[in-house]
């Protein structure tokens, strides 16, 4: 099984939030970067810009295009990437755990840490 992102590549993805359910991860990188192969969880996609990249699984390559502002699904999977474009990437994902189960702690309102 490949890295996680934050040990593999930790000049491009970082830890914002974590806990027993969830973690953030944010990622940036410049036109021309590359990512060693690293795996993903289950995860929400955020894209805070526009970009384009390639991803790469063995025999498996697939170019991506999208927009600023995108939010979408991520299966569970391994790649390595490359920023094809020209702008800068800036993603989060929100990773899923598998444990996440309910935490029975009740009516909350508002966000909790």
């Amino acid at each position: 099984m490949a890295d996680d992102p934050v040990a593999s590549n930790p000049e491009h993805y970082r830890v914002v939030f974590e806990n027993d359910r969830v973690r953030v991860l944010e990622y940036h990188d410049v036109p021309g970067d590359r990512t060693t192969p690293h795996a993903h969880p289950d995860s929400v996609m955020y894209t805070l810009s526009s970009f384009r990249r390639r991803l790469v699984n063995g025999d498996q390559e697939r170019e991506v295009e999208m927009a600023a502002g995108t939010t979408g699904w991520l299966p569970a999977q391994e790649h390595h990437g490359e920023n094809i474009g020209d702008t800068p990437t800036h993603v989060l994902f929100v990773e899923l755990k598998d444990d996440a189960a309910a935490s029975g702690a009740g009516p909350v309102l508002g966000p909790v840490e």
